[in-house]
Order: structure tokens, then sequence, then C-alpha cells
């Protein structure tokens, strides 16, 4: 049996690898239920959902003719790092409300297809307000929609 497709396989096995080691540095978290989410829960099931797509992947590489691995775009991924490096940077101090919109809008740069205008600016906020009715009050996950930074400013309900 050959390889038929190059890409398949190995983003197959890229994603079969951090799924690995996402399992195994959650493995102490505890899970809680569905209705009642432990620290776990989110990223374990993640993490394997993720290894599923990657055992998929490395299996269709055998089956479906693709085509050949590309070059590396290093702008884009820098800019993408950077954008998640940033939203974990000012998402403690200025909450959600201005780490989101950042996130956004910084990855937004990665393409040259990127348009700046009303609609794109009702997308950033239309996601932002989604991300903070499903993941904090929602889910519950421990996010601050404002952060330290405007303590005093907000109430303390809208913190959270």
């Amino acid at each position: 049996m050959s390889v038929r497709s190059w890409k398949d396989l190995w983003s197959g096995v890229l994603y079969v690898a951090l799924a690995a080691g996402f399992l195994w540095f959650g493995r102490d978290f505890r899970m809680g239920t569905a209705s009642r989410m432990g620290p776990g829960y989110f990223p374990l099931v993640l993490a394997w959902v993720l290894l599923g797509f990657g055992v998929l992947s490395v299996v269709r590489s055998f089956l479906v003719e693709g085509e050949g691995i590309g070059g590396m775009a290093p702008k884009p991924l820098a800019i993408i790092t950077a954008a998640v490096v940033l939203f974990g940077l000012l998402l403690t101090p200025l909450g959600l409300v201005v780490a989101m919109p950042v996130l956004i809008v910084v990855s937004a740069m990665a393409s040259s297809q990127s348009v700046y205008d009303v609609k794109g600016a009702l997308i950033v906020i239309g996601l932002t307000l989604f991300c903070i009715l499903v993941f904090v009050k929602g889910l519950g996950v421990p996010m601050p929609i404002f952060g330290s930074w405007f303590d005093g400013l907000v109430p303390a309900t809208w913190q959270r």
C-alpha cells in the first residue's frame, strides 16, 4: 500500500501527535459531566475529536489521490501565532470584550483577501457577543468579560 496524498498523511500525523499530547497532559484534569463540566472536559473532548480527524486523515491518505505538500507560508503563520499570543496576553487585563476583537483583526491580517469595512466590524462584534454568551454565560467558562483594567468602571455583575 502506498501513500496517495502526502498532505493528508502528514496533517493526520500532526493531528494525532497534538491530540496525544493534549490527552497526556490533560489526563489529571477532572472531567465532570456534560451539564457540569470540569476543567478537563472541553480540552479532552476536543483532543478526542482531533484524534479522530487525524486517524481519518491518515487512512484517507492511502485511499484518495491528493496533492503534494506545497511550500510553507511563514508570514501568515507568524501573524496567526502572534494573534493567539496576543489573545492570551490581553485576556486577563482587558477581558474577552477586547481580546477577542484583537484576535480576529490580527488573524485577518494573515489573508490578503481581508477587507476592513462595516460588515467586517459587525462580524467582529457578533463573534465577540457569541463567545461571551456561549462560553462565559452558557458554559460558565471562567473568562473575564471585562478584565482587571476595567475594575470600578463597569458593574461587578458584568464581569462574568
